[in-house]
């Protein structure tokens, strides 16, 4: 029977708790998204550090995980069947945890499809043009004269918060009165983008009501609180 000795990634972290979880990422907004899950779901695991200053994510014990050389990522040895299982996209495994406890996403059928759009809809939309929002507006504007890309960004930012303001009307969160998966993924995102973006004021975020609302009543929850903080400088 495989065991995580088996997966190379242990050699570069080795697991002090072999019997939990193993989580390799840092805390950005998909990172953090499966620490919340995870602090959330009370879920026992062990945390990594992968070092982009140190090009960890390159390592050839890393890539062996994910050849896509990105977090998060995990191994969880009390997979499917009771094998270990390997994973990683952030969105992969907020639906891998959910499944595997029966927790964070509704369990009638209809239901936990409108959950998992929600999900694609920050997968697909919010974290790209968020994400390239951050380095135009934070990272590289000064390098480039042309406006142009950085206000493409922009707009598709406010157009996309439009649409999740529009939707939060009413709602406690993104499926009503039950917390899921779906606002795991997004929130921290829209959290990066009016904090460590600082962005805020360029895509006129206080005009987003709703989505203000709901953002403050993601980061006041404790398991939030504790998950944003995960893993752990060194």
């Amino acid at each position: 029977m495989p065991t995580l000795a088996d997966f190379p990634i242990t050699r570069k972290w080795p697991a002090r708790h072999p019997d939990r979880l193993q989580l390799y990422s840092l805390p950005t907004p998909n990172g953090v998204k499966v620490s919340i899950a995870l602090e959330e779901l009370g879920l026992p695991y062990e945390a990594h550090r992968v070092d982009f200053g140190s090009n960890d994510q390159m390592s050839p014990e890393f890539l062996s995980l994910n050849p896509n050389n990105k977090i998060p990522a995990i191994v969880d040895p009390d997979g499917p069947g009771g094998q270990p299982l390997a994973l990683f996209e952030s969105g992969a495994i907020l639906v891998y945890l959910a499944e595997k406890t029966g927790r964070l996403l509704p369990r009638d059928a209809a239901a936990r499809y409108h959950a998992l759009q929600w999900v694609m809809f920050q997968m697909g939309g919010i974290g790209p043009m968020f994400g390239q929002l951050g380095f135009f507006h934070k990272f590289a504007g000064a390098a480039y004269e042309d406006k142009r890309p950085r206000d493409r960004y922009v707009a598709e930012s406010q157009r996309l918060l439009g649409v999740l303001d529009a939707h939060l009307a009413g709602r406690g969160w993104v499926m009503g009165e039950d917390y899921t998966i779906a606002d795991i993924s997004i929130l921290p995102w829209v959290r990066n983008l009016v904090g460590f973006y600082g962005a805020g004021e360029l895509v006129d975020f206080a005009r987003f009501t709703e989505v203000r609302r709901v953002l403050d009543a993601f980061v006041a929850r404790p398991a939030v609180e504790r998950g944003l903080l995960i893993p752990a400088a060194n």
